[in-house]
């Protein structure tokens, strides 16, 4: 098969488009012929390196993929949540779902091993042995990628390949945030911190279906333009309003937001300002670095909670995937380069000129 890959790490020119075996599904997996990608801001960070992570060289970076199953591995029994797994309830099932030759899948890219005491009660993103596809393991800049079936999610023969790829990790990490640890309500006011990437307009988005009033803090009108065509009530322009907490609280009459999103990370001394009392932060990142002083004074003054998730559990990633195939939230497609031209793909990622998800054309 032809895949994007790479032996040591370095910049974009490190990606080499070439051939490489293709793998074979092992028992409760299955092989899927890629039709599209997405890229994800982690793909470059693996690419890049850092101290103390281990990768079985070549390695191929992509965790977002959607195409159709070409070939399924012998069964095997796992520990797997049932519906009662908010309980800690948990039932036998076979690892493979009832998945066939030809179906056409997305994949949920948070990999749990299926039988630790975390994933048993249906915690899998905490998984004692968790793997995200392309980041400890080889992923989808490939024709062909194996996946344990139980990461599959069937999707409807009409329904685009590259929306699937560009909505699967970033609605499920979305979803899992807002929804499931951050229990956003339909009262509440949300505020987000940046207008363009794939997490921040998937949680616009997620957001405006739960029925919260939502504003986003951008930079420049193209991006700020993007958070408003997808339903922001109300947009702050930070290149206008340096301080921009001081803006959130006039427009929230001097009450502050209910919940901030803030995947930024260096912005959280403004994000805890601008939260009012008993507010709550949520995060699943830091793009603009990962160390930073916090005023602890605001968070034990106004009784604040910071909020962490990573990714999402097997049942959120069902739920939000059930949505977006039935259109009730839509992923932002920026542009779509082929398979060849990764590297091409990874320089406008690391320029940040994109406006939603960039994806690949595999097949």
């Amino acid at each position: 098969m032809k895949a994007v890959l790479f032996h040591m790490h370095g910049g974009p020119q490190v990606l080499e488009y070439a051939d490489f075996p293709t793998p074979e599904a092992g028992p409760g997996e299955a092989l899927v012929k890629l039709h599209a990608a997405a890229l994800n801001r982690m793909d470059l960070w693996v690419r890049d390196g850092w101290p103390g992570i281990k990768l079985e060289y070549p390695h191929i970076p992509g965790a977002d993929g959607a195409g159709v199953v070409s070939a399924l591995g012998p069964p095997s029994a796992i520990s797997h949540p049932s519906t009662a797994a908010s309980t800690g309830a948990t039932r036998r099932l076979r690892a493979s779902p009832p998945f066939a030759i030809g179906d056409r899948v997305v994949i949920n890219s948070n990999l749990g091993c299926g039988q630790c005491d975390f994933c048993s009660n249906g915690h899998d993103n905490i998984c004692r042995d968790w793997h995200l596809l392309g980041e400890t393991v080889r992923g989808t800049y490939a024709e062909y990628v194996k996946v344990p079936a139980r990461q599959l999610f069937k999707i409807p023969d009409d329904f685009d390949y590259h929306q699937a790829a560009a909505a699967a990790l970033v609605y499920h990490t979305a979803w899992h945030s807002l929804v499931t640890r951050g229990r956003v309500q339909s009262d509440e006011t949300v505020l987000i911190i940046g207008a363009s990437g794939g997490v921040n307009t998937a949680s616009l988005q997620i957001a405006k279906y739960l029925g919260a009033k939502v504003i986003v803090v951008g930079a420049g009108k193209e991006k700020l333009a993007l958070a408003e065509s997808l339903g922001a009530d109300t947009l702050v322009d930070r290149t206008q309003a340096e301080d921009w907490s001081k803006e959130i609280y006039r427009l929230t009459d001097k009450r502050g937001v209910d919940v901030v999103v803030d995947n930024v990370g260096v912005t959280f001394p403004l994000s805890l300002r601008a939260l009012r009392k008993g507010g709550r932060l949520l995060t699943v990142g830091n793009t603009g670095g990962a160390k930073f002083e916090i005023d602890n004074r605001f968070i034990f003054g106004k009784h604040l909670s910071i909020i962490g998730s990573t990714m999402g559990t097997l049942r959120d990633f069902e739920t939000v995937m059930a949505l977006v195939c039935a259109g009730k939230l839509k992923a932002v497609v920026d542009k779509t380069f082929p398979l060849s031209e990764a590297r091409a793909a990874q320089e406008r990622l690391e320029k940040g000129e994109q406006l939603g998800k960039i994806t690949l054309a595999v097949g």
